[in-house]
């Protein structure tokens, strides 16, 4: 079957992840080939010291994605989109967002990137002996409870922004579990909200005699492959304002970007693990036993399929870096030599594999917001050296390049300290587009071989387009893992690099000067105020 046959046949499938920085949209056939992209860029806003993005905005997300990829399907086969095969929403995990029965927002939509919830966090993590991250969705609601915000008596609805943006298409209260596991803890054996814990939760809220429980506002977990509803006819026109756009098309359940990322990357079984990098990083590991401590550090999450998953996740990547890149581009234009932005990536990050393995004693903190690795619960981004460094520009960038991996970094030596193996670990995000920079980075601060595929910069996008194409194309008895094996990554390529001796012991001199200098980036948060 052609593509355009593909497209005008409805045997597609779309994935739409809403990113830190991005909004992407990823058209694929059923095979996994991707067909058309669209991208919308947006950017956060700290708003009354809250991470947010405005509903305005996330409507136009959407609408802007569709809109561009339509565009280029239209352009590339001379097709105009009716239906697709089915769809799949996904977004940054955790976060807060509460309705009441109207559907209105009764407070600011909290990103992930907030940390204004520790109190809460330390409490629940006490009572469930099981580590809340300050990010969780439970988190954030038992927070505003102990603050006595006024909303939360009204609720009705409580969802992360994958949850909402399904509801929004579809009429459908339901999440994926590996999205769910972002917003309170999951029981593998039934694949829903552990249910000891949400009776203590409930034990919690008691007092406040609230009309609603937690089962009453939160979604219904669903795991990949099950029928997460359809596209209705208000969606139709909030996806595609031409109105071409046919309602009926199935959905797969709505995921964080953490599911997306292992799917987009074939680490959903024991024993493989994936590391996605752009403005936060983390790093999962599919276990095969559970962990014989609790560590703050390290949050324990669901793949699609609801199997248990270590992650080590920074709220702090590639910000920073990101804005070095751009004044150096400032630069080249001051001294009439503009380069794009992809020039100017692409020629850095090379040189920067040409400086000292341990960054010659160079030391950034891209912390535009709070470490929940660190336990730092504010952002300054802060450059340091000493008169003994080598201040070069190689030296710069790879010093940045590997402290966007020095939060994860801590939180994969526990999971090694605690005898996590890893048969395979693949890396994908924009951290990896400059070919082989970020992948030696990364072998380098794991201590192993690091696989990148070709299909690596799609990202998550990419990911919840193939668990849409799951939904809908899997066969009996066919599970994700043996789908993405057999069907999907059979026929993909793929690079693996392992970092030199050399540059993994360089990764630990840096890290040693990493965690020595975190007393300085919290005296910076003391002293810097402005």
């Amino acid at each position: 079957m052609t593509a355009k046959e593909a497209l005008i046949q409805g045997k597609t499938a779309l994935g739409i992840e809403f990113g830190s920085t991005r909004v992407k949209a990823v058209l694929i056939d059923l095979s996994g080939t991707v067909l058309a992209v669209g991208i919308y860029d947006w950017e956060n806003s700290f708003e009354h010291g809250i991470w947010t993005f405005p509903l305005d905005s996330i409507y136009k997300g959407l609408r802007s994605s569709y809109r561009a990829l339509k565009q280029s399907v239209k352009d590339q086969y001379g097709v105009t989109l009716t239906t697709i095969g089915s769809i799949g929403i996904s977004a940054m995990m955790h976060g807060y967002m509460a309705f009441d029965r109207q559907g209105t927002l009764l407070a600011p939509f909290q990103t992930w990137r907030n940390t204004n919830t520790q109190e809460a966090a330390d409490r629940l993590t006490e009572r469930f002996q099981f580590n809340i991250p300050l990010r969780w969705t439970v988190a954030h609601l038992y927070q505003r409870i102990l603050d006595g915000e006024a909303h939360v008596k009204h609720l009705d609805y409580v969802s992360t922004l994958a949850g909402f943006i399904h509801w929004q298409l579809t009429g459908q209260k339901v999440i994926g579990v590996g999205d769910a596991a972002g917003m309170f803890p999951i029981d593998p054996a039934t694949n829903d909200y552990d249910e000891s814990m949400v009776s203590s939760f409930q034990a919690l809220l008691q007092p406040y005699g609230f009309s609603w429980e937690m089962r009453d506002v939160f979604p219904k977990v669903l795991v990949a492959g099950e029928d997460a509803g359809s596209l209705t006819k208000r969606g139709c026109l909030l996806l595609d304002e031409d109105g071409d756009l046919l309602p009926g098309i199935p959905f797969c359940p709505p995921e964080g970007d953490a599911g997306t990322g292992m799917t987009a990357t074939n680490a959903v079984a024991p024993r493989t693990g994936n590391v996605s990098a752009g403005t936060s990083t983390f790093a999962m590991i599919v276990l095969e036993h559970p962990l014989q401590k609790l560590h703050r550090e390290i949050d324990m999450v669901a793949t699609p399929t609801g199997a248990p998953c270590a992650m080590s996740h920074a709220n702090n990547g590639t910000t920073d870096l990101n804005a070095w890149v751009h004044l150096f581009g400032e630069f080249a234009a001051l001294m009439g030599h503009p380069a794009s932005m992809d020039t100017l990536f692409t020629k850095l990050y090379t040189n920067a594999m040409q400086g000292d393995p341990d960054c010659g004693g160079l030391l950034p903190y891209g912390y535009y917001s709070g470490e929940n690795i660190t336990m730092i619960n504010e952002g300054r981004p802060i450059f340091l050296r000493t008169t003994k460094s080598r201040f070069t520009l190689a030296n710069l960038m790879r010093a940045h390049l590997y402290t966007s991996l020095g939060a994860v970094k801590i939180g994969l030596d526990i999971l090694r300290d605690e005898g996590v193996e890893m048969d395979r670990i693949m890396g994908h995000g924009g951290f990896f587009k400059t070919k082989g920079v970020g992948q030696r980075c990364l072998s380098a601060a794991c201590g192993a071989p690091v696989t990148v595929m070709n299909t690596a910069s799609e990202g998550g996008a990419w990911g919840i387009a193939l668990l849409a194409a799951y939904r809908i194309d899997r066969q009996p008895g066919e599970t994700l893992d043996m789908y993405l094996d057999q069907r999907i990554f059979a026929h993909l390529g793929g690079v693996t690099l392992s970092a030199t001796e050399a540059e993994t012991q360089g990764f630990e001199v840096f890290m040693r000067h990493y965690r020595a200098g975190l007393s300085v980036e919290k005296a910076a948060i003391d002293a810097l105020d402005w």
